[in-house]
This record gives C-alpha cells, sequence and structure tokens, in this order.
C-alpha cells in the first residue's frame, strides 16, 4: 500500500506563527516535536502522517489518528515510520517505509507499508 502527500510548507509556518507548541501538539508527540528543527521539518513530518493514512486507506480519522503514527529518525537523519499497536493489529501492518523531501515551496512525503494476509 502506497500513500503520498504535499503540503505547502508556508501553510505550517503560519500554523506555528499563529499557535505556537500548541499547533504541533495536534498531530505531534513530545519526541518528534524535539526533532523538528523548523517549520520545513514540521511540514515534512505532516506530510509523512498524511501519507500514511492514505496508504492505510482511511485518512486521518477514528482508525488512524495523528498519534497513531510516530515518527523518528536513524543515526544518518533518515525518517522513521511507526505505528501504534492499535493500528498494526487493524490492518495486519509487517513493514513501513517513509521517505520526505523539500523542494522550493513544498513538502512531500511517500509512505509505502506492507501487511500479511488477514
Amino acid at each position: 500500500m502506497i500513500g503520498i502527500d504535499l503540503i505547502k510548507i508556508d501553510r505550517m509556518k503560519r500554523l506555528i506563527e499563529r499557535f505556537d507548541d500548541h499547533g504541533l501538539q495536534k498531530f505531534l508527540s513530545r519526541s518528534e516535536m524535539d526533532l523538528i528543527k523548523n517549520h520545513r521539518t514540521a511540514a515534512g513530518f505532516w506530510a509523512a502522517k498524511e501519507a500514511c493514512a492514505k496508504a492505510l486507506g482511511c485518512g486521518i480519522g477514528s482508525e488512524c489518528g495523528f498519534h497513531d503514527i510516530t515518527l523518528s529518525k536513524t543515526a544518518k537523519g533518515a525518517p522513521i515510520l511507526s505505528l501504534s499497536e492499535k493500528v498494526v493489529k487493524a490492518f495486519y501492518i509487517t513493514d513501513t517505509s517513509v521517505s520526505i523531501t523539500h523542494d522550493g515551496e513544498y513538502a512531500i512525503a511517500v509512505v509505502a507499508l506492507e501487511s500479511s494476509s488477514h
């Protein structure tokens, strides 16, 4: 299953300017917020979470919320995507892969999910 999302970076900049950390807390955990360097990074994390929900085929909602998707980084700075136990069990997820990129005014993320037969 594959999902993709695109966000205009300025949209995230405005969210942070208006709501500060409270805006980020709506979709990021404390550990994720510690990884945010600026509004460009935050936009990439938003896109990754949206792309993941699209790959699941449900979007962000009751089946999979923003806090069911967690991003971290490898020692080399590559993003890692983890899912809550609830989502793993509901969608039979066996593996995740994420790529985040920024180009000009946009942040883009692609997520690939593997699931076992259910």
